[in-house]
């Protein structure tokens, strides 16, 4: 349970709902615990005619329909107040869960890059999801029915008590067998549970794997391949499933012969002490009937209960594992900070926690507000992670980045991100209309703005030719759009927001070069008093920048602007020639 505790503010924050959910319960057990005495008055005064102490049959029906019109009140009464109950508990579940799903998401966008390399995406679905609903169970249903058999014990075994302290004592025997053995099934729940969620977690994660690779499946011709993969990981967690179902299906067998046993013990004790005249009325032992049958379920429920409290312990301590999670890149600063976008390397280094892999090493350069840096080299020498690094989505391992004089570490990093427009490599786009993916970048910019931004990105005509243009919705991920096409939206939802400093990662790749020069054109007019970072394979989407880096093994092996690079021996005029004949061929 002491997973589980993480809970406890949430209950504090819904304490009344529930203080009066705790009010209601007892008001419906009390009228439900009602009936059994009338029916067993309604006993006693049959008994009476019977044995011709009360001869006036009008004086029995009216008896009778006196006690029939109570317990038919009773019931609506304790109905209402069950109903009550229910909506109190349940609701007040629905509320934790909405609050715990959105701590769960907010956390798991706080934390950095690194947690998302080492943790699967369906695994963290599951846990949002499986996993939260198994702790909702535990907050409404479970809570409910607690509340409900505590409340039902004790006035009603308080009522038996006072009647027949004897036949109770004999009613109540099997109910600590009960216990022992609930207590042994829900340990061996628990460890199933863990399991099954586990290998629930392995099934989200191959789905949701081979769902978003389901082109490279169908080009590859491995379908069935992938269908053998999952069925052999679907049998295992059915078994382990199978497994579970087993140690459940032992409770309400259980229960009910137990209760069958309680029900016995009733009418052989209780017949035996009525013969001998300690119990003076039948209807006592209808009485006695009915409220072990009212047991019946309250005592079933305490091993679904049980069952369901072990399994949302397993589902709370996986939850628990990624909220202790800290964020590796955290801001120190509140105030909020003006980015202009003067950009300082100082003897940067930065290696890569998960490969060791030094990406930047010793590395040093300088960009003023308004100008623009290109950055060329081969795949791997660290182009796209110095674009990551000025948007701090990681730590440096040595030297400074400054920006406008501030150490990077030192700025709001909501405000640095506010002033940072992103397109990286791979664009990346939301199942939603075009144009919401445009406002992404700035969700109070006008239709006006969206065109425009469209138009410098070169976009705008391929949208429109769309049977419901800036409407239209994208398949997941913008599979509905080519590879260029997706990359010039991506550039369209940077440019709107109009961020101080704009980072391209080779985000032209999939372009031809006329619509790419078009792009360049526009984003020189766009970035006249903003700091541009272009990443590129080619040396025409860098030639005019104010300065261009060459990266080999994460170091700058060559700087200058164009001309001054093709006039000089080295990497740079060497893929510059080379991609200039290819151009030509």
């Amino acid at each position: 349970m002491r997973a589980l505790r993480h809970l406890n503010k949430y209950f504090f924050k819904y304490k009344y709902r529930l203080i009066i959910g705790l009010i209601i319960t007892i008001i419906a057990r009390i009228f439900a615990t009602i009936v059994p005495t009338l029916v067993g008055d309604s006993v006693d005064v049959v008994e009476q005619y019977i044995n011709k102490e009360v001869t006036d049959i009008n004086e029995v029906e009216n008896g009778l329909i006196i006690n029939i019109s109570l317990i038919v009140g009773a019931l609506l009464i304790s109905a209402l107040f069950t109903f009550l109950m229910r909506q109190t508990f349940i609701v007040v579940s629905r509320f934790i869960e909405y609050d715990l799903k959105n701590e769960v998401f907010q956390h798991y966008e706080k934390l950095s890059l690194n947690f998302y390399k080492k943790n699967r995406t369906g695994d963290l679905m599951n846990r949002i999801s499986e996993d939260v609903s198994k702790v909702r169970m535990y907050i409404g249903p479970a809570i409910m029915y607690s509340v409900n058999t505590i409340t039902l014990f004790i006035v009603v075994i308080g009522y038996m008590i006072s009647i027949a302290p004897k036949l109770t004592l004999y009613t109540v025997t099997p109910l600590p067998i009960l216990s022992v053995l609930i207590y042994k099934l829900s340990v061996a729940i628990h460890k199933r549970s863990t399991i099954v969620q586990e290998f629930l977690s392995k099934l989200t994660t191959f789905t949701q794997e081979t769902f978003s690779g389901i082109t490279v499946i169908k080009a590859s011709g491995i379908e069935l391949q992938t269908q053998k993969n999952f069925a052999e990981l679907s049998n295992t967690s059915k078994d382990k499933n199978l497994d579970l179902a087993k140690v459940q299906a032992l409770f309400f067998p259980l229960m009910v012969l137990l209760i069958g046993f309680s029900n016995i013990l009733v009418i052989y004790i209780g017949g035996k002490q009525f013969i001998n005249g300690t119990i003076e009325d039948l209807g006592v032992i209808v009485e006695f009937i009915i409220f072990v049958n009212m047991l019946t379920w309250p005592v079933a429920t305490v091993g679904w209960v049980s069952s369901i409290v072990q399994q949302a312990e397993a589902s709370q301590v996986r939850i628990n594992e990624f909220l202790s999670q800290e964020p590796e890149i955290t801001s120190t600063v509140t105030q909020k900070t003006p980015i202009k976008g003067d950009i300082v390397f100082d003897n940067v280094s930065f290696t890569y926690d998960d490969t060791n892999i030094k990406a930047i090493q010793d590395m040093s350069f300088e960009v003023k507000r308004g100008e623009t840096i290109g950055i060329i080299g081969k795949t791997g020498s660290g182009k796209s992670t110095i674009l990551d690094l000025i948007g701090r989505l990681y730590d440096i391992s040595k030297g400074e980045i400054r920006i406008d004089g501030t150490s990077i570490k030192d700025l709001n990093l909501t405000d640095l991100r506010k002033h940072i427009g992103y397109v990286p490599q791979d664009a990346f786009l939301f199942s939603d209309t075009i144009k919401n993916n445009i406002k992404f970048g700035n969700e109070k910019a006008t239709d006006d703005e969206v065109h425009k931004a469209a138009k410098n990105a070169v976009v705008h005509k391929n949208i429109i030719e769309f049977s419901k243009g800036y409407a239209t919705v994208l398949g997941e991920r913008g599979i509905t759009l080519s590879g260029g096409q997706k990359q010039r939206v991506s550039i369209a939802r940077a440019i709107i927001k109009n961020p101080s400093i704009l980072l391209f990662d080779d985000c032209l790749s999939a372009v031809d070069t006329s619509t790419e020069e078009e792009i360049l054109s526009n984003l020189r007019k766009i970035s006249k008093d903003k700091t541009t970072f272009i990443v590129s394979h080619r040396v025409s989407t860098a030639k005019n920048a104010n300065k261009i880096i060459v990266l080999e093994g994460g170091k700058i092996i060559q700087q200058g602007t164009h001309n001054q690079l093709i006039s000089a021996e080295g990497y740079y005029k060497e893929l510059y020639l080379k991609q200039l004949s290819e151009k030509e061929i």
